[in-house]
């Protein structure tokens, strides 16, 4: 990405790929709880694919495609580590989440590279989930499964 930051479809791009990676990251970050084991759940330790859309402020959307790897970050959270690709471009970046509901978890995501922050939540469904992410430069829903 040979384009300055002042271009804005250099910054769409960026913030695409950025809302990809978080949205990975997310997924990547659910803490364990002491919940009954009345169903055992599908862990999110290990790696995850998929692919959503980003939607810009501007209003311009792109498709993103994703790989995630998670790993536990003390008993009740996990550390996520993400690369998203879009057409305009290439991000990596990482986050971390807590569980608050049986299936869900929420957090917050930051992207250094791109100076990107905002919320990310994740609904798990066995051995896929979504993951949601909305900041000040746009929003993306992505879809991973393992």
């Amino acid at each position: 990405m040979s384009q300055t930051r002042a271009d804005p479809k250099s910054a769409d791009r960026r913030l695409a790929s950025a809302f990809a990676l978080a949205s990975l990251f997310l997924i990547a970050s659910v803490p364990a709880t002491g919940l009954p084991a009345k169903k055992p759940s599908v862990g999110l330790e290990g790696s995850w694919s998929g692919g959503g859309t980003v939607s810009f402020a501007s209003g311009s959307t792109e498709r993103a495609r994703c790989r995630a790897h998670y790993s536990h970050a003390g008993s009740t959270g996990y550390t996520l580590n993400a690369t998203c690709a879009t057409a305009s471009g290439r991000a990596s970046q990482t986050a971390s989440v807590r569980q608050v509901g049986e299936n869900r978890y929420s957090g917050n995501f930051y992207n250094s590279e791109y100076g990107i922050s905002g919320v990310i939540s994740i609904v798990v469904h066995g051995r896929s989930q979504t993951v949601r992410l909305q900041s000040d430069s746009g929003s993306a829903v992505i879809s991973l499964s393992r």
